[in-house]
C-alpha cells in the first residue's frame, strides 16, 4: 500500500531566484511541490490535474494573486485554505497552487497587496479560469490565515 507521503525525491533549483527547493512533504506539507517558498514562482508542469507533470510548456509561472480553495463547509462560504494564483509567462495559463507550510508568509502577503493593482486584462483571465481573486475587502482573512487574527499596527502602517 502506498502511503500518501511516498514520492520520488525531486528537489529542484528555482528558475527565477536560483534557491534550492525541497519537495519533502514533511517540510512543505504538500505532495506536489512546484513553486519556490522564497519568491513563490512556479513552473508550468501540470496539464490536466495537480501532480500530473504532463505540460509541455515548462515555463515560469509568476505569482499574481491569492484565492481561497473552494469547499463545501457547513459554516460560511470560502472557508478553504489560501492558494497562490500563478500565470504562465509563456502561454498565459492561470492556475492556483496550495500555499505550502514553508512558504514565506510576508512574501505571500506582498503578492496579495500587489494583486490589488492588477490590470483589467489579467483580472479577466483569472475570472475566465473560474478562480476568484481575493480583493481589498478580503485583507482581514488573508492576514488571519498568514499571521493570526490580530493585525499588528506596525504591519498596517508599513503597507498603507
Amino acid at each position: 500500500m502506498k502511503h500518501r507521503f511516498d514520492q520520488i525525491t525531486s528537489d529542484f533549483k528555482c528558475k527565477h531566484c536560483d534557491n534550492h527547493v525541497s519537495t519533502d512533504p514533511f517540510l512543505s506539507g504538500v505532495n506536489n511541490r512546484n513553486h519556490c517558498p522564497y519568491c513563490l514562482y512556479s513552473r508550468h508542469l501540470d496539464h490536466f490535474e495537480p501532480g500530473d507533470r504532463l505540460s509541455a510548456c515548462r515555463a515560469e509561472m509568476r505569482p499574481i494573486g491569492l484565492t481561497l480553495k473552494r469547499t463545501n463547509k457547513k459554516y460560511g462560504k470560502q472557508q478553504g485554505e489560501l492558494m497562490i494564483i500563478h500565470q504562465c509567462i509563456e502561454c498565459g495559463k492561470i492556475s492556483a497552487n496550495r500555499i505550502a507550510a514553508d512558504d514565506i508568509a510576508s512574501t505571500v502577503f506582498e503578492i496579495y497587496r500587489a494583486s490589488l493593482h492588477l490590470d483589467l486584462m489579467t483580472r479577466a483571465s483569472i475570472e475566465q479560469s473560474s478562480i476568484i481573486l481575493l480583493e481589498r475587502k478580503d485583507e482581514e482573512i488573508v492576514h488571519a490565515r498568514l499571521f493570526g487574527w490580530r493585525e499588528p499596527a506596525a504591519l498596517t502602517r508599513s503597507y498603507a
